[in-house]
């Protein structure tokens, strides 16, 4: 894990103007209020018996929360911000916005901050989405509160 180039993606972010469109970025994918950057991504696991993708589950929580320590120092404790009433929400046909409606998806829940400099929102979070898929550390910044 690379928490100074991490650092420097999530500073990027955090002051990159959003664009008018959703697209793909050299980090991720933007849109309208926000940005997501896959920090890191596994390999796949179809053919795993379960071990190998239980440590790195283990492994992408350790480094999200090395990260966050970091985090920590400029912004102070995160709030532990569960998704799944926001997948709930969304599955019963509730218009989330965007990014919290698509990040429920995959991500059960996120370490956030509100950084004091841009008032903007930043997220961490161990996305997968199925089991034989990778999982990715994400890192997220949006000017749309949480819902």
């Amino acid at each position: 894990m690379d928490i100074a180039r991490y650092l420097s993606v999530i500073d990027l972010l955090c002051a990159r103007e959003f664009p008018a469109a959703r697209g793909r970025t050299e980090h991720g994918e933007s849109g309208p209020g926000y940005h997501t950057a896959a920090l890191q991504t596994s390999g796949e696991f179809w053919e795993d018996g379960g071990c190998e993708r239980e440590e790195t589950a283990a492994q992408y929580e350790a480094d999200r929360d090395g990260l966050g320590e970091r985090l920590t120092e400029r912004w102070g404790p995160p709030q532990i911000f569960s998704l799944s009433s926001v997948l709930d929400r969304t599955l019963e046909g509730e218009n989330i916005e965007q990014p919290w409606s698509a990040l429920s998806g995959h991500i059960p829940d996120v370490q956030l901050w509100k950084s004091a400099e841009t008032g903007r929102w930043v997220a961490l979070g161990v996305s997968q989405w199925d089991k034989e898929l990778p999982f990715q550390l994400l890192a997220v910044v949006t000017e749309t509160d949480p819902p």
